[in-house]
């Protein structure tokens, strides 16, 4: 059973969330501002956190970026207009999906379910124990990475990310591929959440676009190119 943190301010919301989550077979915790939210989020260590935006005390911003500073627990965005700034935001903060309400409880269970399912499957089934290309070393039994002998911190779905272009050394991967591969979405749609995601790993590895092995071919996707030792 999974453990869901909601972190919504208003009560009928919440009500309504948690009735959802659990006819669903989810434990659910509750919280109504942004730092009971992180007391309970280190208290109770949830498989997901369900995180309002607009919350009282501290902000659904600043809540995403503290969770992300100590945790790599999957987030899913609640917004209260689809503005696509907003979106672009918590993709760039982090955070693994969005919906924008009023959603419909299948489209809630759907993406849940398909963040818990990525989740699931970060194991790497298939890869070799230990990848090192004399720059990059990935260990799968302790998920670690260390770039040039000093260890790099990354969240779960970096670590997916780096891994499937390990995998795919030399290849161009398009978004399409690379939303399948990494988030499991076969549809294609949120190329953004790509862009993002590769602009947080370069970083987290200390590369800047120009000398990072993760190569952008434009108009096609990303490449890793085996860096030279």
């Amino acid at each position: 059973m999974s453990t869901v943190l909601v972190v919504e301010d208003e009560p009928d919301i919440a009500l309504a969330l948690r009735v959802i989550l659990e006819r669903a077979g989810h434990e659910v915790v509750v919280a109504p501002d942004g730092r009971q939210g992180l007391r309970v989020l280190h208290e109770s260590h949830p498989t997901l956190v369900l995180l309002d935006i607009g919350l009282p005390v501290i902000d659904g911003w600043m809540v995403l970026e503290r969770i992300r500073d100590v945790s790599d627990v999957p987030v899913l965005l609640l917004t209260a207009h689809g503005m696509e700034a907003d979106k672009v935001r918590g993709l760039r903060g982090g955070a693994d999906d969005y919906l924008t309400k009023p959603f419909s409880t299948s489209e809630l269970l759907a993406r849940i379910e398909a963040i818990l399912r990525r989740t699931e499957q970060a194991g790497g089934s298939g890869q070799t124990e230990v990848y090192d290309d004399g720059v990059v070393r990935m260990d799968h039994r302790s998920r670690r990475v260390f770039v040039n002998g000093s260890e790099a911190e990354v969240n779960a779905t970096e670590y997916r990310l780096l891994s499937t272009f390990v995998q795919h050394k030399g290849a161009v991967l398009s978004p399409r591929q690379l939303l399948n591969l990494v988030w499991n979405d076969p549809t294609g749609i949120g190329a953004d959440r790509v862009k993002f995601a590769v602009l947080r790993l370069r970083r987290k590895l200390g590369w800047s676009a120009d000398d990072s092995p993760i190569k952008a071919a434009r108009g096609m996707g990303y490449r890793y190119d085996v860096p030279k030792a």
